[in-house]
This record gives C-alpha cells, structure tokens and sequence, in this order.
C-alpha cells in the first residue's frame, strides 16, 4: 500500500483544512518545499498536494509553491485543485507532477476526463469527493448533484484507473476514514482506490490495507503526531514506486 502525506497549499503556505472549511484553516509550514523534503527524508514514497486555492476559483493559484515541491524531492508528486482543461493539465505536469488529480472536471465535464486518459493514461487520477455519498465540487462548497456510484460508472467509461475517495464530514475531523464506503468502490473491481479522509491512527491504516486499498493520504495526523510516517512506511510502505516522470 502506497502512503501519500499531504500537503495542502493555500496562499503559498502548507495548511489543513476541516471538513474542507476554508475558514477552517490552520496553518503549519510557511514552506512547502522544506514539509515536502520532511516527509521524504522520513521514508515517503509519493507525496499528495493540492491547490487549496486553484480548488476555490477554478483556476491554479499556486504554481510556484508546487513547482518548488517537485524540484525539491526525488519522490513522485500527485496534484490536483484548479484543474478543469487539458491546458491545465499540461501546466500542471509542466511543474513537474508525475500524477494529475482532476475533481470538479470529472463531474462536470467527464468527456475532458476521456480525453486526458486518451492523452496521458495512468497520469490521470480521479477525486472522488462526498458529503452522504453525492459528490462535491468547487473546493467542495457545492454539490455536484451526481452519487460517487454513478461518477465511478462514468469514470469506468472514460479509462480512468486511479481515484481518490474522500469523505469530506471526516476529512480533517481525526475520526477515521469511511472505509465501508471505499470499500464498495474496492469491490467494483475498477479502480485502484486511494482512502483519503479522516486517517487517524495506525489502526486506520490497517484498515484501509484490509479493505484492499492501493494507498492513503495521510494528512492532519502527520502534522499532530498522531502517526509517525517512518513507522507507517517502515509497516505498510512499498518501496516498487517508480517516477512516472
């Protein structure tokens, strides 16, 4: 199972949010680049990170910080927020992201989503977030009147093989993942699915590995010390992790 510790980028600092609450935000490194090569020297082998604020507007805000991330480490980097076309795409790999994560895109435009997997296969990962089992879109302010169910069909449609399933009451709450739920979609036989939200304790992890997850992003509990990330990664790491880029 591939951990991913995230970082979270609003304003150019590394934050975390509450159950996606903006206003809820706590501020934990003023460089993302320095959180990016902590997380590596203890053993991380992909890192996570998201444009808090490209997210919000529909439109990458953060480009710089990212670009520092990449240049930073020698591990793969995954990243998603603001990214709603296939120029976004491109210039969000241009700051060296191995992995693109499209969310808002895939509900509202999945025929982009076909397009980028025609173009750049695995490099395309879905965010698959929800409140109740529907959707969220715009840095999850809004619903996306469509159930995770019937994304994951249309997602099967367009080729997609990665996505990443948030519960977004859990994200950020330290109550633990909804692994029922990731669980369903481990079941489609589909996807790989990456658990996102809520990861708490060591236990959770053990859980998500159980439910026969691909990996988790770890956030909030890395920042808090609740799990040690060289510990999780000495226990559930994978060290096979190519660069894709």
């Amino acid at each position: 199972m591939i951990l991913y510790p995230a970082i979270d980028i609003m304003g150019g600092k590394c934050v975390r949010l509450a159950q996606g609450d903006f206003a809820r935000a706590t501020e934990y490194s003023a460089d993302p680049a320095e959180q990016a090569l902590e997380w590596e020297r203890l053993g991380a082998e992909y890192i996570h990170v998201v444009d808090l604020d490209g997210a919000r507007h529909g439109e990458s805000r953060n480009d710089g910080s990212i670009r520092s991330v990449t240049a930073a480490v020698s591990v793969p980097v995954q990243s998603g927020g603001g990214i709603r076309s296939i120029n976004d795409i491109e210039r969000r790999m241009s700051c060296g992201v191995s992995r693109v994560i499209l969310g808002t895109a895939a509900v509202k435009n999945p025929e982009l989503v076909s397009e980028a997997v025609r173009e750049f296969g695995d490099r395309i990962a879905v965010g698959m977030d929800a409140k109740n089992g529907v959707t969220a879109v715009e840095g999850w302010g809004r619903s996306g009147s469509v159930t995770v169910m019937e994304l994951c069909a249309r997602m099967k449609d367009a080729g997609v093989k990665v996505i990443i399933h948030t519960d977004i009451a859990r994200d950020g709450m330290m109550t633990g993942p909804n692994l029922e739920a990731s669980k369903a979609l481990v079941g489609l036989n589909w996807f790989d699915v990456i658990v996102s939200g809520g990861v708490a304790s060591m236990d959770d992890l053990h859980g998500a590995r159980n439910i026969g997850a691909s990996g988790a992003i770890i956030g909030r509990a890395l920042y808090n010390g609740a799990i040690s990330l060289e510990e999780a990664v000495r226990v559930f790491g994978r060290r096979e992790v190519r660069e894709q880029c």
